[in-house]
């Protein structure tokens, strides 16, 4: 074997998925599902991409439910087919987690980088369920490192790939809408202010991204990523600090009395009951929602301070928070967890000290950019695993300093 260190990366990322599979597939397609999971059903059944059959919708981030589309389509919506596709998907972030650690470090700290970030038990368990954040995982491993060649080569080309990546990203989480000017911006520093590389990357992501929005325009009725304005709601009203606060999650939010419009899911669920359709403006629910966050943001700004300190502990808190599709329970959830990010973390912080100051710029940035959107909505594991390799690639560096330094005592 040439490369038998790229069979172990796979390897360690393959065979712990695989029997956490066998061992929940009785729960892969009944248990902590993803919106997209409805949205896919009803496009492979009835052609729409929605809730219900003939009424679009954007009432959630396409990118997943385009991916599981094909699945459904060419394999049937079964256990094997979608673990075996999200197993495939988490090996080569693996690899990629690889390729950006031996690029920047060295190949013993890239198949370290792999093997820490892979072993990651919340992935090991999540990543083989129907969640969107296996898929943010590789988008984001393949955004550092076009943005890292961008910057080392002067590519215009990695750089538009960057913001390919950068797009994509955007349309698996709405979260990631201002990830585009991060990468531009540190591409603008690294390349001393040449704007080629960073335009090309915020060009590429707005031609990735447009298309959604336009199809919204035409199909849903307002120009938008995501009709889902409840979710900003639900992150931001006076019953969230304490409902998260008692390790329940934000869709424990209760709906304000006399709300106008019924929502998407609610319409799914009448029709699941009864078959009958209910038109949801979603337009206007998405205003309705927004609305209501952005005053409770101007009126109690006390709050949500808040809030936002909360959800920067939830987002960093190496044992697992609550959230609506959390997965993995008992010694892995309660023990395993904890451990592995605690050692992880003390890693990354001494990798930030002696890690190649153009990979920790970069990681420190987006990192920092995750905080942010933590605070503006809320914070989860879920929503922090998907930029986990970043500490993991910093973890490897520190351990292959200690064991240069070591060898060269010895």
């Amino acid at each position: 074997m040439r490369r038998p260190h790229l069979c172990l990366i796979a390897a360690t990322a393959i065979v712990p998925r695989l029997i956490v599979l066998v061992h929940e597939r009785d729960r892969i397609l009944t248990a902590f599902t993803d919106k997209s999971d409805d949205f896919a059903q009803t496009f492979v059944q009835h052609g729409t991409f929605g809730f219900v059959p003939g009424e679009p919708s954007a009432y959630t981030q396409p990118l997943y439910g385009f991916f599981l589309v094909p699945i459904y389509w060419i394999f049937g919506r079964t256990w094997w087919s979608v673990g075996g596709a999200q197993i495939l998907v988490a090996t080569i972030t693996a690899l990629l987690v690889y390729a950006i650690g031996a690029r920047v470090m060295s190949q013993r700290a890239g198949i370290v980088a792999a093997v820490l970030a892979t072993l990651n038990p919340y992935l090991v368990w999540h990543d083989v369920h129907l969640n969107r954040e296996v898929l943010d995982q590789l988008v984001a491993a393949a955004l550092i490192l076009c943005t890292l060649i961008a910057a080392d080569r002067r590519s215009v080309a990695s750089a538009a790939a960057a913001g390919i990546y950068a797009g994509l990203a955007i349309l698996g989480n709405v979260r990631l809408a201002l990830i585009p000017v991060v990468v531009a911006a540190y591409l603008l520093i690294r390349s001393r202010r040449n704007w080629v590389a960073p335009f090309a990357v915020v060009v590429a992501a707005a031609v990735v991204v447009i298309p959604w929005a336009v199809r919204n325009r035409a199909e849903v009725g307002c120009f938008a990523l995501t009709t889902d304005g409840r979710a900003l709601w639900k992150a931001n009203n006076d019953q969230t600090y304490h409902l998260l606060a008692e390790g329940k999650w934000i869709d424990d939010v209760k709906d304000p009395p006399g709300h106008p419009y019924p929502n998407p899911e609610e319409a799914r669920d009448l029709y699941r009951l009864n078959g009958k359709k209910i038109h949801v403006d979603e337009c206007a629910n998405q205003a309705y929602y927004q609305h209501k966050a952005w005053v409770f943001v101007r009126d109690h700004p006390g709050e949500k301070t808040r809030l936002a300190a909360q959800a920067v502990r939830m987002e960093w808190d190496p044992r697992t928070t609550a959230s609506a599709t959390d997965s993995g329970h008992g010694a892995i959830r309660n023990l395993a967890q904890p451990l592995y990010t605690s050692f992880l973390y003390a890693l990354g912080l001494i990798g930030l000290f002696v890690a190649p100051g153009r990979f920790v710029a970069l990681a420190a940035a987006v990192l920092v950019y995750q905080t942010a959107a933590a605070m503006v909505f809320v914070g989860a594991t879920r929503y922090r695993v998907a930029t986990d390799f970043l500490i993991a690639l910093l973890a490897a560096t520190a351990l292959d300093w200690a064991l240069t330094r070591w060898r060269k005592r010895a």
